[in-house]
């Protein structure tokens, strides 16, 4: 039996507790006529502000019922009718075959219009993200992004030994690094296919990639589920909150899906970003795979927005902030299916994530661009190169920094040769000094004229 975590790809049940959530009040279909139709029910100004407001949120019935009503409101419940039938009458079906819909709300149209403006428009063609850092800024987010991923589903692995092993292409020592690993090289095949149409095979292929050498049978990497041994219950009362579809769908489904990932012509139009947060949703719903559902669907989402053109995509840890908001990413979920598969709850919070990473995107280049700026202080020193001044930078920052060429490769993308010329250029400017760890491998740290040199400088 799974905990919906592990479903959704959280940690073991053992690790985690479960949160319920409360079941809404029956609307009826009266009810909800009367609301819609009679109009001595409609709602005055201050009840439609906080309709509105509910609906901008997308809130569900556990947050609604705590609400101040206006007094031509007579109870929570009437509020709560009313706000159902408003997500009503902007009802979306998509994918009817599974009853997907969801109510379009003004705020999630201004969410997606905002993101076209910045994640398929022209950004980062400015100074902000400049085109010879953007080669760094990827690789960087790409780590996150399989770090965060993976630590969903219990890789124990610091962001510290992850990074280190990933820059220097190191072997992984354990299932924790091993899932890192696969994440990332499955990103990396993501992004160097983004224009490729989705097949069944191409779906079998990212999940052996993102799941190879991590699962008790090593068979089920690369294909589907062949039993229905899956029950997701709450991880205090056991109550049975998911079940998700017998096997003998799964291989319909993926050709279902992979239609709807490739669709271009679609009789009802949904924004492409929702349709990838749809996407998302729906492979952790089926759970098509024993292990890796939740990698999967992010990196599916992941695949979907680059294929759209939103290219900033590339540069962000969506991964990142949903791992810092675990709770509201499985109640998002859990609301989907207590509210009649209304995706509306799902959809907001994914908007939301994608609205957080772009910010911290954003902050993390002004970081670094003020890293850079006052790392460039040092060519004052003259006949050095921007990655030199950067590299002083580092050990004003940490005095007992030992630098190889391989951390300044990785560290600056860059050749082996070049990463050696930058610090022979330094040593022979007295600035480091250089030192052997045995007949082969060489080191790097403060030399005699660092810190005369350094205090030259009008910093």
């Amino acid at each position: 039996m799974q905990n919906w975590k592990e479903l959704y790809s959280f940690a073991d049940i053992n690790q985690r507790k479960s949160v319920m959530i409360e079941k809404a009040p029956i609307c009826t279909k009266e009810d909800l006529a009367n609301v819609l139709f009679d109009k001595s029910k409609r709602p005055d100004e201050k009840l439609t502000a906080i309709i509105e407001k509910i609906n901008d949120e997308y809130e569900y019935w556990d947050k609604v019922k705590y609400k101040n009503i206006p007094e031509s409101c007579t109870s929570v419940q009437e509020l709560w009718t009313h706000v159902k039938a408003s997500r009503i009458t902007t009802t979306v079906y998509t994918w009817e075959k599974y009853d997907v819909t969801f109510g379009l709300t003004n705020q999630m149209q201004r969410m997606c219009h905002e993101f076209d403006m910045n994640f398929g428009g022209s950004w980062g063609s400015n100074a902000v993200l400049s085109h010879e850092n953007r080669e760094q800024y990827l690789i960087s987010s790409l780590m996150e992004e399989a770090i965060f991923s993976s630590q969903m589903e219990g890789a124990a692995t610091t962001r510290k030994v992850a990074k280190e092993m990933l820059r220097k292409k190191m072997a992984p020592k354990d299932k924790s690094q091993q899932m890192i690993a696969n994440n990332y090289q499955t990103i990396r095949f993501i992004v160097e296919n983004k224009n490729t149409p989705l097949t069944p095979e191409l779906v079998f292929r990212i999940h052996y990639l993102m799941t190879e050498k991590t699962l008790e049978n090593p068979e089920d990497a690369g294909r589907l589920r062949t039993n229905n041994n899956v029950i997701v219950e709450d991880g205090i009362t056991h109550e049975v909150v998911h079940t998700p579809p017998p096997f003998q769908e799964l291989p319909e489904f993926i050709k279902d899906l992979c239609r709807y990932f490739n669709e271009t012509n679609a009789k009802v139009f949904v924004h492409p970003i929702i349709r990838g947060i749809i996407i998302h949703f729906m492979i952790a719903y089926m759970h098509p795979f024993v292990d890796g559902n939740g990698r999967t669907a992010r990196a599916l989402f992941y695949w979907y927005m680059l294929k759209q053109g939103y290219w900033l995509m590339e540069y962000m840890s969506v991964s990142r902030v949903i791992a810092n908001s675990k709770k509201s990413y499985e109640k998002a979920y859990q609301y989907v299916e207590s509210d009649g598969m209304d995706l509306g709850y799902f959809i907001i919070y994914n908007l939301k994530v994608l609205d957080k990473a772009f910010k911290q995107l954003k902050a993390y280049i002004k970081k670094k661009q003020d890293e850079k700026m006052l790392a460039n202080t040092f060519l004052q020193l003259g006949n050095i190169n921007e990655r030199q001044a950067q590299i002083i930078r580092m050990f004003i920052d940490n005095p007992n920094e030992v630098l190889t060429v391989k951390d300044v490769q990785a560290k600056f993308l860059i050749t082996p040769t070049t990463a050696k010329s930058d610090l022979i250029g330094l040593v022979q400017r007295d600035l480091l000094n250089e030192i052997s760890f045995n007949k082969v491998k060489k080191g790097y740290i403060k030399g005699e004229k660092f810190d005369e040199s350094i205090k030259q400088i009008k910093l």
